[in-house]
């Protein structure tokens, strides 16, 4: 694992604080069906015969990357903590969680207004932001020239997460955990704190899973509240 930078390791503890989550943990995907989650891939209204991209398989909530679109959960969250395991089915590649999500197809007419919490292989973790703009430590290295920065397609819109190899092997099962807290980001791969972002812009919303270059399958996506704040 590559170390974080001091300056940003430096700003990671000023903006920690211990978050404690509620006893309930509630399970968006039930293992069934995709009771709770619409589906959003333009294909689809072009052609109501397109197969949906994403299906229930042996338990498991399966993305099977084309055509490119969203699962979004009905109900809107906030202040939660996010588990999702999952695995690329193949050729690993490209797909993403997203969070705080809203205005549909915001981008490029697919993608929904949100913070993406990538799951492109080898580069798990990486923010992406969509029509949405966060801050991170350090965030003219991760992310390119600050004139740059923006939130549509013409601007730098990747923040680069904060360590190298905490995927595991193609095939193996990786866990992903989400916390967003009022306006604050994190994102562990596997244990490792791999992202951490502030002054989002938005602070609610909706869940999305992404149908996006790889097949990937998950088989958790567990939400647990968060209640309380501590120092």
């Amino acid at each position: 694992m590559k170390p974080i930078a001091s300056a940003a390791c430096a700003a990671l503890v000023l903006f920690a604080g211990a978050a404690l989550p509620a006893a309930d943990t509630l399970p968006l995907f039930n293992g069934r069906d995709l009771s709770g989650w619409h589906i959003d891939v333009p294909a689809m209204d072009k052609d109501p015969a397109t197969p949906s991209p994403f299906l229930v398989r042996d338990g498991h909530l399966v993305s099977l990357a084309k055509p490119g679109g969203h699962i979004i959960t009905d109900a809107t969250h906030a202040n939660y903590r996010l588990t999702v395991e999952y695995r690329f089915a193949g050729v690993p590649g490209n797909c993403g969680v997203l969070v705080h999500v809203s205005t549909p197809r915001a981008l490029y007419g697919m993608f929904p207004r949100s913070i993406e919490a990538q799951l492109m292989h080898e580069n798990a973790g990486d923010f992406w932001c969509i029509a949405l703009d966060i801050t991170t430590p350090d965030m003219e290295t991760r992310r390119g020239p600050k004139a740059d920065w923006g939130v549509d397609g013409k601007k730098l819109r990747r923040i680069r997460n904060l360590t190298d190899n905490s995927e595991k092997p193609p095939g193996e099962w990786n866990t992903l955990v989400i916390e967003c807290l009022a306006d604050q980001v994190k994102v562990w791969v596997n244990g490792d704190l791999v992202n951490h972002g502030y002054a989002c812009q938005a602070t609610s919303g909706q869940i999305a899973l992404q149908a996006e270059g790889s097949e990937v399958e998950f088989r958790r996506v567990d939400l647990t509240p968060i209640t309380t704040l501590t120092d």
